[in-house]
């Protein structure tokens, strides 16, 4: 299974990058984001990153509506949108040129560079990489109906995450189509596309196509065609 950090992140495209350190799934890092922040912000240059609050900075160069709501413990960085009606309710890294839009609400994530979740969206206890897309409406499901704790399928291969809200883990550049919705514990590699209004489950490999649930492709090669 291709499911470690390095197999998801280019991990110079995140101010989080040592959130990472000494981890082997990217879902480990989960219960650490909210400690992470508190270390890090301390850190963070006071000429370039506003302090908001006990647990809140935020880059000058960062573009936040007035209407948006900024939660404790989050880390907005530079030339990130917060737009109109976003809600950041807790324990979040949007990162550099990231785009949190209309509606979209943020729980425990951490958003690599360039990251796209501009209308409606869920995102809970997830990871999504670099230039990772969100369409319009697609969301993280983060908890299980019988609230029991997440396990990562890949075909006949199981791991117990220990976490009872786990959403998804998005490698660089996956594309989620409008409407889809990721259920707890799905795992996208990376440059994978997800069809519009499709419900995932379990691990998807890097560079594949979800058309369906029963569905998943190969990419073509193009420089093959």
């Amino acid at each position: 299974m291709n499911i470690c950090i390095e197999d998801f992140f280019d991990l110079k495209e995140t101010i989080a990058s040592e959130l990472f350190a000494g981890l082997l799934y990217p879902w480990e890092a989960l219960p650490l984001i909210r400690d992470f922040i508190v270390r890090l912000g301390k850190t963070l240059d006071p000429a370039r990153f506003e302090k908001r609050g006990a647990h809140v900075w935020v880059a000058k160069s960062a573009d936040i509506f007035d209407s948006a709501f900024i939660g404790d413990y989050c880390i907005i960085d530079e030339e990130a949108k917060v737009r109109h009606g976003a809600f950041i309710r807790e324990c979040a890294i949007v990162g550099k040129g990231a785009t949190v839009g209309n509606s979209t609400e943020l729980k425990n994530v951490v958003l690599f560079n360039q990251v796209e979740a501009p209308h409606y969206n869920y995102v809970g206890d997830s990871i999504l990489g670099f230039h990772a897309h969100m369409g319009a409406g697609a969301i993280t499901s983060n908890v299980k109906a019988d609230r029991k704790n997440i396990v990562v399928k890949d075909g006949e291969a199981r791991i117990e995450t220990g976490l009872r809200k786990f959403g998804a883990m998005l490698g660089d550049y996956a594309e989620i189509g409008c409407n889809a919705v990721l259920n707890p514990g799905t795992v996208i590699g990376a440059h994978t596309n997800v069809y519009p209004t499709t419900s995932v489950r379990g691990v998807i490999p890097a560079h594949h196509i979800v058309k369906d649930s029963t569905v998943i492709v190969p990419k073509r090669d193009a420089s093959a065609s």
